[in-house]
C-alpha cells in the first residue's frame, strides 16, 4: 500500500466519526429476502457474541507485539498482521459499508490490501499493509462502530443478518488463527475445553427420505446449505464417535502407510511426496508414541479422536478397517437427532465432493461458496473444540481438499 503515513492510530482514531456519516445502502439487486432468515437473535445477544468473538482474536493475536514475526509463504496459512486487518475490514464492509465498495472505509486503501476476493493468496506477504498498532486500532475502531449500531438501531432482518454474517466469518477467523499456530509450532495463548470421552460402537439407521440441507424460516444459514431437499438414504451403521488415536494407531503399528491397497491414487501420491509413515505430527518414542499439540509435545491420548489427518488417510485407514466414510447426507440423517452422533470434537471428513445443492444461489457474500465448487473440496461436518456452538448446526457443511490436515479434522466411518 501507498500514503503510509495515513496508517497512523491517530488518523483511525479520528476518523472513526466520520462512519456516522454513511449513507445507508441501496437495497442490492439479488440480494435475498432477509426475512428468510428469521428468526434471528436479539441485538443484545449479537452485541455479546461479537464482544466474545473480538476478546477471542484479540487473545490469539496479541502474542506478536508490535512486530510482525517471520511466517513462511505457505497455502494453507495467511500472515497474521493481513488476517487481522481483514477480519476488520469484512465486519466494516458488510456492517457499514452495506457491501458498497463506492461507499469509503476508515482506512486509506483498505480495500486494496485486505479483500480476499481480490488480493492473492501469495501478494499477502509483500504488501506494503499497516502496522500491529494501526491494524489493532482499525479493529477496535470497527468493533466500536458495530457495537453502538447494535445498541441503537432497530434490528431489521438484513441488520440481523449482517450481524450474524461478520460475527461467524471472525469465528472461523479464529479457528483458523488456531490452524495457523498448530501448523507453525507456536503456543496456543487460549484454553480450549478438553475433548469428552467418547462413546462406542456403531448405531443402526433406518433408511429414509432425508430433506438435505436447510430449510426457509429456521435462523442464519450459508448459502450452501440452500436449500432442503429430498435425497433417498439407504439404511446404514455408523460409528457413533470419530475414529480413536487407538483405532489409528493400529491402522499404522500395522504398516498401513506402507500397503499400497489402501490408498487411492491421490492418495499415495500424497504420502510419497511427504514421505508420511504416519499422520502429521506424530512421532515415535521409546516410551510410544507423541503428537505435537501447537508448540508441546505430548502422550499419544488413545481415546481422542484422532486429528490432523487428510481425507486420504482417512480412506485409507477405512480400507484397512473393511470400513467407508459416510456421505454428507448419511451424516446429517444421523445427527440431525440430537445425541444420537459424539460431534463437535474435530471436523469429520466425508465421501462427498463440494457441490452445490438444486437451484443454488449465492447470497451476498458470492465467494463464500460458489468459487470454490469448480475443484475438488471434500464436506466436512460436525464442527470441532475450536468451534464456537454458535455456529452448529446438522446442516451446516464445511470444505476443505482432500489434502488438507491442518484444521482439526478426523473422521467417523460407517459399515460396509
Amino acid at each position: 500500500m501507498d500514503d503510509n503515513p495515513a496508517y497512523t492510530y491517530d488518523i483511525v482514531r479520528e476518523q472513526v466519526g466520520t462512519m456516522d456519516n454513511i449513507a445507508e445502502p441501496p437495497a442490492r439487486a439479488g440480494w435475498p429476502d432477509f426475512s428468510i432468515y428469521r428468526p434471528h437473535p436479539a441485538a443484545s445477544l449479537l452485541r455479546a457474541w461479537l464482544a466474545e468473538s473480538s476478546n477471542q482474536t484479540r487473545a490469539l493475536t496479541g502474542f506478536f507485539g508490535d512486530e510482525s514475526p517471520a511466517v513462511p509463504l505457505l497455502q494453507i496459512v495467511n500472515p497474521p498482521l493481513w488476517e487481522l486487518g481483514h477480519v476488520a475490514w469484512f465486519q466494516e464492509f458488510w456492517l457499514h459499508r452495506g457491501g458498497d465498495f463506492d461507499a469509503p472505509s476508515i482506512l486509506p486503501h483498505a480495500d486494496r490490501g485486505y479483500d480476499s476476493a481480490r488480493v492473492a493468496h501469495d501478494t499477502r506477504w509483500t504488501l506494503d499493509l499497516p502496522d500491529w498498532p494501526t491494524t489493532r486500532a482499525y479493529f477496535d475502531a470497527v468493533l466500536a462502530r458495530s457495537l453502538s449500531l447494535l445498541e441503537r438501531e432497530p434490528l431489521s432482518d438484513a441488520l440481523a443478518y449482517f450481524a450474524q454474517l461478520a460475527i461467524f466469518h471472525q469465528d472461523m477467523h479464529n479457528e483458523a488463527f488456531s490452524y495457523t499456530w498448530q501448523t507453525l509450532g507456536y503456543a496456543m495463548p487460549v484454553a480450549f475445553a478438553e475433548p469428552r470421552p467418547p462413546a462406542a460402537a456403531d448405531i443402526d439407521i433406518p433408511a429414509s427420505t432425508l430433506w438435505l440441507g436447510a430449510k426457509p424460516g429456521t435462523g442464519f444459514v450459508f448459502d450452501n446449505e440452500k436449500w432442503a431437499h429430498e435425497v433417498e438414504v439407504a439404511a446404514f451403521r455408523i460409528g457413533r464417535s470419530a475414529v480413536s488415536n487407538a483405532q489409528y494407531r493400529d491402522f499404522v503399528e500395522a504398516g498401513g502407510y506402507a500397503r499400497r491397497e489402501f490408498w487411492s491414487d491421490a492418495g499415495w501420491a500424497l504420502r510419497e511426496r511427504l514421505a508420511l509413515e504416519h499422520p502429521r505430527y506424530w512421532q515415535r518414542e521409546a516410551h510410544g508414541w507423541s503428537v505435537r499439540r501447537f508448540d508441546r509435545w505430548l502422550p499419544l491420548a488413545p481415546q481422542e479422536p484422532v486429528r490432523h489427518v487428510s481425507c486420504h488417510e482417512a480412506e485409507a485407514y477405512c480400507r484397512w478397517a473393511g470400513r467407508r466414510l459416510p456421505s454428507e447426507a448419511e451424516w446429517e440423517y444421523a445427527a440431525a437427532d440430537a445425541g444420537r452422533l459424539d460431534c463437535g470434537r474435530v471436523w469429520e471428513w466425508t465421501s462427498s465432493r463440494f457441490g452445490p445443492y438444486p437451484g443454488f444461489a449465492a447470497d451476498p457474500y458470492k465467494e463464500y461458496s460458489a468459487p470454490w465448487f469448480a475443484e475438488e473440496h471434500r464436506v466436512l461436518r460436525g464442527g470441532s473444540f475450536a468451534t464456537p456452538r454458535r455456529l452448529l448446526r446438522a446442516t451446516w457443511r464445511n470444505f476443505y481438499k482432500p489434502e488438507r490436515a491442518d484444521m482439526f479434522c478426523g473422521f467417523r466411518s460407517c459399515a460396509l
